[in-house]
């Protein structure tokens, strides 16, 4: 693997297997197996718990450390490079038959129908409904799911999964290789999410890709009491909310996708057109 090469760029044939032994890795995991691809996620599990709990040894909190960047080289290793990915945001609460979760299905299957793979969180609700309508469209639907104390277990439509212990892994995999955000309701998860995301690209960490807010009636209140609180109190400018569009229409979703001026079409090969 690149990260454990030498200072000459040649792999090292020693590092690989030291860290075998002492995390149980595995090797190099292939694109094409069915299950959630975790070889390290035994060895972390409990680990972020641990490392947000306070006061720990010097010596427990460089442990935590290495732990994380071992999930983030999972994660690297993991995620596709060559393809244009837009991640749904939203829900795991919403079952089948609910008005949200039948319009991340919808929101899904466009987006497939687009050419564009779709990622989520693996979990339920809105989740389950976008990597759903994305497989049931022919296209590629991939999940980044997180190990919770009670097992969030991945939905039945992934095509491909990850499975993290740390949020924050999971959330810099989740914004890193989109190009657009699709954001349904939720609660504090979806809000840590699009808040993240909204901040990274405020403070000009990541580009200002499209972000689409799907069902106007939830999101509506939303913004205008930003506008009415934070706007009014100084602490964000006004252009910050114009980086969230609002729609109810799919179709309108992705001409926003399509014609935002830092969109996903660049990154389309002619062959996804």
């Amino acid at each position: 693997m690149a990260d454990d090469a030498t200072d000459t760029g040649e792999a090292s044939e020693e590092a690989v297997p030291e860290i075998d032994r002492i995390r149980g890795y595995e090797g190099q995991e292939r694109r094409d197996e069915p299950e959630v691809k975790g070889s390290l996620l035994d060895q972390a599990k409990g680990t972020e718990i641990d490392f947000l709990a306070g006061h720990r040894r010097h010596s427990d909190n460089l442990e935590s450390a290495v732990r994380i960047f071992l999930e983030f080289l999972r994660g690297v290793e993991f995620m596709p490079t060559d393809q244009p990915v837009v991640t749904v945001f939203g829900s795991a609460r919403f079952t089948e038959g609910h008005e949200y979760y039948e319009l991340a299905r919808e929101v899904g299957a466009a987006l497939a129908g687009e050419g564009f793979t779709v990622m989520t969180g693996a979990g339920p609700g809105v989740m389950e409904g976008a990597n759903r309508g994305a497989k049931e469209a022919g296209g590629s639907s991939i999940g980044v799911n997180i190990h919770l104390p009670h097992e969030q277990k991945p939905n039945a439509y992934v095509d491909e999964c990850i499975e993290f212990e740390h949020f924050f892994v999971r959330k810099v995999m989740l914004v890193k290789y989109s190009c657009a955000f699709v954001v349904l309701p939720g609660g504090f998860g979806t809000m840590d999410e699009i808040f993240e995301t909204l901040t990274l690209m405020q403070t000009r960490k990541i580009e200002q890709f499209p972000i689409v807010a799907v069902g106007a009636a939830f999101w509506t209140p939303i913004i205008d009491a930003l506008r009415t609180q934070l706007c009014d109190a100084g602490t964000i400018a006004p252009e910050d909310l114009d980086l969230v569009h609002i729609t109810d229409s799919v179709d309108e979703m992705l001409v926003h996708i399509r014609t935002h001026p830092r969109g996903c079409m660049g990154e389309m090969s002619p062959s996804n057109r």
